[in-house]
C-alpha cells in the first residue's frame, strides 16, 4: 500500500482518531498513517460494518474489526451481541469529525466491503499493539468534507508497520473486557399476553389487557432479548426504575 493523497491525510487523522476513541477495543487506539485502498485490504479482518454518510460527505464509510472483537461479541455472557450495533457509535464520531452524519451500521461479509465502498478510497488503520481495526472511506469523501470544512492539525500518528502491498494484520483475541464500553438497550417486561387478530383489531382506548402475571410478581430484565435479572418496579422522582432483586443464571434464565 502506499501513502494517501497528502491532501487527505490529515482530515482522515482526524475523523479516525475520534472514531478510534470509541470503538471497542482492549486497549487504547491510535489512528495510524492513511494509506490507498487496495483489494486484499479485507483479508486480515473477520468482521465488517458498512453504513451511509449525509451532509456535507456523502458517500459510503467501512469499519474493518479483528476476530477478537467479533468472537467477544458471539461469545458475550449477555448472548450474542450485534457487530453493527457495537460498532455504530465508532462510525457516528467518524462522521461528526467530518461534518456529517451517518445512517444506520449494517453488518457485511468483510470480503464485500471493498466493492461496497468503492474505488479509489483510503485506508486509515487502527493501532493499539498491533492493528486492532481499519476504517475505509472513499477519497471523494475526504475532500469534500476538507473543502466545506478544513481539519483542524492534529498530533502525527503512531503507526503500524505496514509493506508494501500487504494489508494491516488484525490483533488476537484479547478478551470480553473490550466490550465493556458497548452501549446495551436494557428492557423491563412485566408480563405478556396472547391475542388473536380479532381482538387486537378491536382494541380501543379504555381496553384492559390481561397479562400472564400476577399482580406483584417481579419484572423481568431482558438485555438483546435475554433474561438476566427480575426486580420490583419502583417509581424514582416522576419516572419508573427497577430494584433488582435477583440475577439470573444461564440455567435460571432459560
Amino acid at each position: 500500500m502506499t501513502t494517501a493523497p497528502t491532501a487527505d491525510i490529515q482530515i482522515a487523522i482526524t475523523a479516525a482518531s475520534a472514531a478510534a476513541a470509541v470503538l471497542p477495543a482492549a486497549e487504547p487506539l491510535t489512528a495510524g498513517t492513511p494509506l490507498q485502498g487496495g483489494e486484499g485490504v479485507a483479508e486480515p479482518f473477520a468482521g465488517a460494518v458498512v453504513a451511509d454518510l449525509e451532509g456535507d460527505a456523502t458517500g459510503r464509510v467501512a469499519v474493518l474489526v479483528g476476530d477478537d472483537l467479533v468472537t467477544a461479541l458471539a461469545s458475550s455472557p449477555l448472548g450474542g451481541l450485534d457487530l453493527a450495533a457495537a460498532i455504530q457509535p465508532t462510525l457516528d464520531a467518524f462522521a461528526e469529525a467530518l461534518g456529517a452524519r451517518v445512517g444506520a451500521a449494517r453488518q457485511l461479509d468483510p470480503s464485500l466491503v471493498v466493492g461496497d465502498v468503492g474505488f479509489p478510497f483510503v485506508t486509515i488503520p487502527l493501532n493499539g499493539t498491533e492493528t486492532a481495526a481499519a476504517i475505509l472511506v472513499p477519497e471523494a469523501v475526504l475532500l469534500d468534507a476538507a473543502f466545506a470544512s478544513p481539519a483542524p492539525s492534529a498530533p502525527a500518528p503512531i503507526a503500524a508497520p505496514v509493506t508494501e502491498n500487504a494489508a494491516p494484520r488484525a490483533t488476537q483475541s484479547r478478551g470480553i473486557e473490550m466490550l465493556h464500553g458497548v452501549d446495551m438497550e436494557v428492557t423491563v417486561e412485566i408480563g405478556r399476553a396472547r391475542m388473536t387478530v380479532r381482538e387486537l383489531l378491536d382494541m380501543a382506548p379504555g381496553t384492559v389487557l390481561e397479562l400472564d402475571r400476577a399482580a406483584g410478581s417481579p419484572a423481568d430484565l431482558l438485555v438483546n432479548g435475554r433474561l438476566i435479572a427480575r426486580g420490583e418496579v419502583v417509581v424514582i422522582d416522576e419516572d419508573y426504575g427497577l430494584r433488582i432483586t435477583e440475577i439470573l443464571t444461564d440455567g435460571a434464565a432459560s
